[in-house]
């Protein structure tokens, strides 16, 4: 039997996400980030094409890094303006019944026990539905407007990233024993106070003493999604990542990324099909070919050179600007994404990248490649990804919005689903049992935050003889 393609649709709370400059085009309504009614068609949109997830990407800062200024970003609308993705994700739970909803959160500005109770309201309201990208951002802006002089460092992020998501996964996992909600009406219990344990966290970074604010939610913690490309980030996504989002070039390249990401979950003692990896592609399509390239051509008369460069300036920590349009780059060590540049020399092209080359070939596609042809011709290209680059499935970005996935939905996904490649129908559960095709909502064995089920019930065995005395003496109240 062929392997399932995992689909999830990649857009972002802003105007030009991946493309820059096609919100000019006559059918983009890129405009209506902002309203409810866009995000909710857009979920229906993607459950009748079975999609698995909406994965909504997101910044806390501005690109200002080409020409020194975010002038550039704001006239083409690159990621800014830019709302918090959080909030439309209730209202798209409310017309979808399977979807699932992958929220990018960076932990470098939260605090791991504010936000764990967000991710755990988001899972009780959609019914297990939410993943957290998590994300530890590389722009300099975002440091600068939340409070410090400049980034943290590249590798010191991600120290912080696995303290995080320690403290959160304490929280998810330990602090509400499965039966600590009794709701016993009779007695006037709501929560037995023995079966709720403080997490008395202390680390480099964090302390927090104190128990959750929220009961468990369906999947408890949230599905983890990761984009980590650097070997630290590849390494943090391997240990802790459920689904793992890259962006290589070619499939050739994805598949040395995909080994070695499982190689190290393996080495985490994880299962090396824990990991479900998808990677960053835009797709052009139509009924033929020569259609497809035909409406290709047509969104590159919209694109916009100088929002791309705006683009890989933050991307990269790089000004275009001051590069003539010929000159050749190279990959560089920066706390910006620093694999951009060795992704682009490892396109297989054998060009010489350039501003001039990153405008005429990345305008469309950002980070990733396009796919451009009929539907007969995007299956095989999305087939050969799978079977040569070793990947699970897609982040597909858009060209215009909503038609690029409009166009995905009624061509291509019949197609894939005429080979057996895509679901027909959705697996019943949460998002976690969907993509990993298991029957338990849990976090499986091997995953970090399993260490920590019931593992504060035992430690607070004192504490609990207190509460249990308390509570002992409460249900007597009650009975009178």
């Amino acid at each position: 039997m062929s392997k399932r393609i995992i689909l999830n649709a990649f857009d972002m709370t802003c105007v030009s996400h991946q493309a820059a400059g096609t919100w000019r085009h006559p059918q983009s309504q890129a405009y209506k980030y902002k309203d409810l009614d866009y995000w909710t068609e857009l979920a229906k949109t993607l459950e009748k094409g079975r999609f698995d997830s909406i994965f909504i990407a997101d910044v806390v800062g501005v690109y200002d890094v080409y020409r020194g200024s975010v002038e550039t970003a704001l006239i083409d609308a690159d990621q800014v303006p830019v709302n918090d993705p959080f909030f439309q994700v209730p209202a798209m739970a409310m017309v979808t019944e399977h979807l699932g909803f992958g929220v990018t959160s960076a932990l470098t500005y939260e605090l791991p026990y504010a936000l764990a109770r967000k991710f755990a309201t988001l899972d009780h309201l959609t019914k297990g539905r939410v993943a957290w990208n998590v994300v530890t951002s590389y722009l300099d802006s975002a440091a600068r407007n939340l409070g410090m002089a400049k980034q943290v460092a590249h590798d010191k992020r991600y120290d912080l990233a696995d303290e995080f998501l320690d403290v959160t996964y304490k929280l998810w996992e330990g602090s509400w024993d499965d039966d600590a909600v009794v709701r016993d009406r009779e007695k006037g219990v709501f929560t037995d106070p023995s079966k709720v344990h403080p997490i008395n966290h202390k680390g480099e970074f964090f302390d927090v003493p104190g128990i959750a604010l929220f009961e468990p939610s369906p999947q408890r913690t949230p599905s983890i999604f990761q984009a980590g490309a650097s070997p630290r980030g590849r390494d943090f996504a391997a240990k802790h990542g459920e689904g793992i989002f890259i962006a290589p070039p070619t499939a050739e390249v994805a598949r040395k990324v995909t080994d070695d990401i499982r190689d190290r979950a393996e080495a985490y003692g994880r299962q090396r099909d824990d990991v479900k990896i998808f990677t960053l592609i835009t797709v052009i399509t139509a009924e033929t070919d020569e259609a497809a390239e035909a409406k290709y051509n047509e969104y590159l008369e919209y694109a916009s050179g100088e929002g791309m460069l705006a683009f890989y300036g933050g991307w990269t920590g790089l000004d275009f600007g001051e590069f003539d349009p010929d000159q050749p780059l190279r990959a560089v060590e920066n706390d910006a994404l620093r694999s951009t540049l060795e992704l682009l020399e490892a396109d297989g092209s054998g060009r010489t990248w350039t501003p001039l080359e990153i405008v005429k070939h990345r305008s469309i596609g950002g980070l990733g490649p396009v796919i451009v042809g009929g539907p007969q011709t995007v299956a095989d290209e999305l087939e050969r990804w799978v079977e040569v680059g070793g990947i699970d499935g897609f982040n597909i970005a858009y060209a215009i919005t909503p038609g690029t996935f409009e166009d995905f939905v009624e061509l291509v996904v019949p197609e894939l689903q005429s080979r057996g490649r895509v679901q027909t129908e959705y697996q019943t559960g949460t998002l976690r049992e969907k993509l990993s095709g298991s029957t338990s909502p849990q976090v499986p064995v091997g995953h970090p935050a399993r260490q920590y089920r019931g593992a504060f019930t035992e430690h607070n065995a004192t504490d609990e003889t207190k509460q249990s005395k308390t509570h002992d003496y409460l249900v007597g109240q009650a009975d009178g």
